[in-house]
């Protein structure tokens, strides 16, 4: 179950568009802006359960086995371009108040939101033998996760501010969180190789 929390972690608190935008509005000191993480915590609800119920429906053992090497494979190639991907001024748009809509429907639509369901949804929750009320309690928990990532951003941009124009800080960020990333993609990836 570890696997899962630093899977989540490592995908949900890497710079992506909706931490950007977190990061942004923190910079900016933009008021009301929990309605927008509500709805991207919301929308991963929605992306684990769904996932997870149609998962449970489909899944078996040969394709749980495939799905979880086509799993790691990604991550590990998600986790090389968080730590290769240049950091950009991107984050410093002038930002406009968003909404419980405007987080649910950009999450919903958002790959990375995808990227991080679909193999915990899939694949790590029936292997941790996750289902029933259980899943709908880790389901919550996870959207709660979610709701975090972007909070954190706000925070970190609005109590560091000035010190946020400096690459160095993002970078190493990244580094870390792809380093995560490769520890969870070969423990999902052995999983099924090591009885």
């Amino acid at each position: 179950m570890t696997d899962i929390i630093l899977y989540a972690f490592g995908v949900m608190y890497t710079p992506g568009p909706v931490n950007a935008i977190g990061l942004n509005n923190g910079i900016q000191k933009q008021p009301r802006i929990l309605g927008f993480f509500s709805g991207v915590a919301v929308a991963m609800f929605i992306l684990f359960f769904s996932l997870a119920l149609i998962g449970e429906q489909v899944m078996n053992e040969s394709l749980l086995q495939g799905a979880s090497v086509l799993g790691s494979l990604y991550i590990l190639w998600l986790a090389y371009k968080i730590f290769s991907a240049p950091v950009g001024d991107d984050v410093h748009a002038q930002p406009r108040t968003l909404t419980f809509r405007d987080g649910l429907l950009m999450q919903l639509l958002n790959p990375k939101g995808i990227t991080v369901a679909l193999p915990v949804a899939t694949v790590q929750f029936s292997n941790a033998g996750i289902t029933g009320l259980l899943l709908f309690a880790w389901c919550i928990g996870l959207a709660v996760f979610a709701f975090g990532a972007p909070w954190a951003y706000c925070m970190f941009g609005r109590f560091m501010g000035k010190n946020i124009n400096q690459t160095r800080y993002l970078i190493m960020i990244n580094k870390l969180m792809a380093l995560f990333l490769v520890i969870v993609a070969v423990s999902m990836g052995s999983s099924f190789f090591h009885p």
